[in-house]
C-alpha cells in the first residue's frame, strides 16, 4: 500500500494524479497547511522539508520507503509502474526536462505571485509586477512547447504534464485576475488543458484529498 501525505494545492494533486493513473490502491492522510501540521514531528520524519506531497511505499523493494518532493515521487512512481516516463531515448530526457521547469521555474514563480498579487495583506508593486511578469514569461514557454507538441514530452501524456497541469489550472482560476489577460492568447495551452482534464484519473486526482 502506498500511503499519499498530501493537501488540496497543486503540488499535491500531482502525486494523486498520478496514483490515480496508474489505479493502484493507495491511501490518503490530508495534512492540514491551515493548522501548520506539515511542522508536526511526525509528518517530519516522513518529509525534512516540512513540505507536502510525501509518500510511503509500504511495499518498496527492501522495506517500506519514504520520498518527499513531488518530481521524486512522480518519478518513482513512473519508473515502478513503467508508466507514464519512457525507459529510454528522447521522451523519456524531454519530459524530465519539462519536469525539471516545472519544479523550478513555473510552480515557484505562480507560489509567489499567488501570495504577492493575492494572498498578502499589504500588496508591494514591485514584487507583483516582478512575479507577474516572470509567470507570463513562462506561460509564454509552455504556449510553445505545445504549440510543436501536443504534450510536454511530445507525443505521449506524461509526468511531466501531470506536474503542470495542476499549476496551470490555478493560473486559469486562482490567479485569473492577475493572468487571464496573457492567457487570453495562449490557445495551445488551453487545448492542452482541455485535453488532460478529460482524463478521468486527472478528474479523481485533483479532487484528492476530499476536504
Amino acid at each position: 500500500m502506498i500511503n499519499l501525505y498530501t493537501w488540496a494545492t497543486p503540488n499535491g494533486r500531482k502525486v494523486a494524479i498520478m496514483l490515480e493513473e496508474l489505479g493502484v490502491p493507495y491511501a490518503v492522510h490530508p495534512v492540514n497547511l491551515r493548522k501548520n501540521e506539515q511542522f508536526s514531528a511526525e509528518f517530519l520524519a516522513i518529509s525534512p522539508n516540512n513540505k507536502i506531497p510525501a509518500i510511503v511505499d509500504d511495499e518498496a523493494e527492501g522495506g517500506p520507503l519514504t520520498i518527499f518532493e513531488s518530481g521524486a515521487i512522480l518519478t518513482y512512481l513512473a519508473e515502478k509502474s513503467g508508466q507514464f516516463l519512457a525507459v529510454s531515448g528522447h521522451e523519456r530526457y524531454k519530459a524530465l526536462e519539462w519536469l525539471h521547469w516545472q519544479i523550478g521555474g513555473l510552480g515557484p514563480m505562480f507560489g509567489q505571485l499567488s501570495y504577492f498579487a493575492i494572498r498578502a495583506e499589504q500588496k508591494c508593486p514591485e514584487a507583483i509586477e516582478r512575479f507577474k511578469q516572470e509567470s507570463e514569461r513562462l506561460l509564454g514557454v509552455l504556449e510553445r512547447r505545445l504549440t510543436a507538441t501536443p504534450y510536454l514530452a511530445g507525443e505521449h501524456y506524461s509526468i511531466a504534464d501531470m506536474a503542470a497541469y495542476p499549476w496551470t489550472v490555478s493560473a486559469t482560476s486562482f490567479m485569473k485576475d492577475v493572468l487571464g489577460e496573457y492567457l487570453s492568447t495562449t490557445p495551445a495551452i488551453h487545448d492542452w488543458l482541455k485535453r488532460i482534464a478529460a482524463r478521468p484519473g486527472v478528474q479523481r486526482g485533483m479532487a484528492v484529498p476530499n476536504i
